[in-house]
């Protein structure tokens, strides 16, 4: 699907694009596309440089933030990492549970399932499907990664929620990297179920917690060197039972220098995906295309957009680190019950104190060893995420209405620098 990393040579024009974005590629009435079964099921790729990931974000009733994540990394000739990690955060004792570790004998597909599902030693996903019932897809989680925590959840995706790409088809969600998308240098591509249902137990030395909550899930792939995909990341998920239940999320990469709408130089393009989910039910999809060279579109109809506001040097990591971040969303309704435009926002204010801070992320100090040292050899970076989770308002104003409602929930959001 696409060639060589190391391959240098130039387009025919070398102002031609060498980036595709997926936010540019679908009209906004076009922008759904419902996921097929092969849309989730693993690659599980064993050559080439690929990573590959499904996490799963849930919210529990108290407000314990739970993340689940399957990372399979190819790198080149050498053989396959692959890494369970979670992280199990209390707002309110700031108490912070982290584990990472290389699983063993790793099966994809397991018996009698098909790729949406895998096993190790030390977890599993398992996808199983109810077609025509209330909840009709499912995964039970299931871990141990060490002898001090286990994993038991049963996380289901409602049917007036349906998981989602941007744009219809086998090229829905994918963004292209090179002069031609059909040889292209990598992709990415991101698929979302934007809410589910989640319950069950978690074990953290000896103590239990019930989990009654939401969340939300994705898988995603990187065909090529993550620091040749992206500058920087952006991530925001906000949740909340109001209104009987509210989503916003959205997915935003800067690419590089090397990849933009003029050729190598020109790039600093940003894309943005997201979605909403209004009175329990998926209404509308957002995507935009920002930076150097990119026509300005029509924002009263298509926004999707996170901006940084208020910058300082953190001195932890050496990047200037926002000390608000504002998310907005507007998009058509796709829902035939509520035809218009749909618009949100929120505010999340960190401070220069990091409100909410979960972690800052280290990420050379987290990927398997050999993926480490292909980034940093190469680009000479030291990424760090930053992870928040905070109360929050999103501003929602519904088709048909002026005036905006106030929606009480809670925002967990990520902030990645890489160069």
């Amino acid at each position: 699907m696409f060639s060589s990393f190391f391959s240098t040579a130039p387009p025919v024009d070398p102002t031609a694009p060498n980036f595709h974005p997926v936010s540019s590629k679908f009209k906004d009435g076009e922008l759904f596309g419902e996921l097929a079964q092969k849309d989730t099921e693993l690659l599980c790729t064993a050559s080439g440089f690929v990573t590959e990931t499904q996490v799963f974000y849930t919210i529990a009733n108290d407000g314990t933030s739970i993340t689940c994540q399957l990372i399979h990394s190819s790198v080149g000739m050498w053989y396959p990492t692959i890494q369970f990690v979670c992280k199990i955060y209390n707002p309110k004792t700031k108490e912070l549970t982290w584990k990472s570790v290389n699983v063993n004998n790793f099966v994809c597909p397991p018996p009698g399932r098909d790729r949406r599902s895998t096993k190790a030693d030390e977890f599993s996903f398992t996808h199983k499907s109810t077609p025509g019932s209330d909840h009709p897809e499912s995964y039970t989680i299931s871990a141990n990664p060490t002898p001090d925590l286990q994993i038991s959840l049963e996380i289901s995706r409602p049917a007036k929620i349906p998981g989602f790409k941007v744009g219809k088809g086998d090229q829905g969600g994918y963004s292209y990297f090179g002069a031609d998308p059909k040889n292209a240098d990598g992709y990415v591509i991101h698929r979302f179920w934007p809410r589910y249902k989640a319950s069950g137990l978690v074990v953290m030395n000896g103590k239990a917690l019930s989990v009654d909550g939401t969340g939300m899930f994705i898988h995603a792939i990187q065909g090529m060197r993550p620091n040749l995909v992206a500058a920087s990341w952006n991530f925001a998920y906000f949740d909340s039972d109001e209104l009987g239940g509210t989503s916003a999320i959205q997915m935003e990469f800067t690419t590089t220098d090397a990849y933009g709408l003029k050729g190598a130089g020109s790039g600093g393009v940003v894309v943005n995906v997201g979605s909403l989910v209004v009175r329990g039910k998926l209404v509308a999809l957002t995507a935009e295309t920002k930076g150097p060279n990119v026509a300005k579109g029509d924002e009263s109809r298509l926004k999707s957009r996170a901006t940084h506001l208020k910058p300082i040097h953190d001195p932890d990591t050496g990047y200037n680190k926002p000390c608000e971040i504002l998310y907005e969303w507007t998009g058509p309704s796709f829902s035939p019950e509520t035809p218009g435009i749909y618009r949100a926002s929120t505010i999340v204010d960190i401070g220069s104190e990091d409100k909410g801070l979960i972690e800052k992320v280290d990420v050379l100090a987290e990927i398997p060893y050999v993926l480490k040292m292909a980034v940093n050899y190469v680009a000479g970076t030291k990424p760090y995420i930053y992870q928040y989770i905070n109360p929050a308002t999103l501003s929602l104003t519904e088709p048909g209405s002026e005036t905006p409602l106030d929606v009480q929930g809670t925002l967990y959001n990520e902030a990645t620098f890489i160069s």
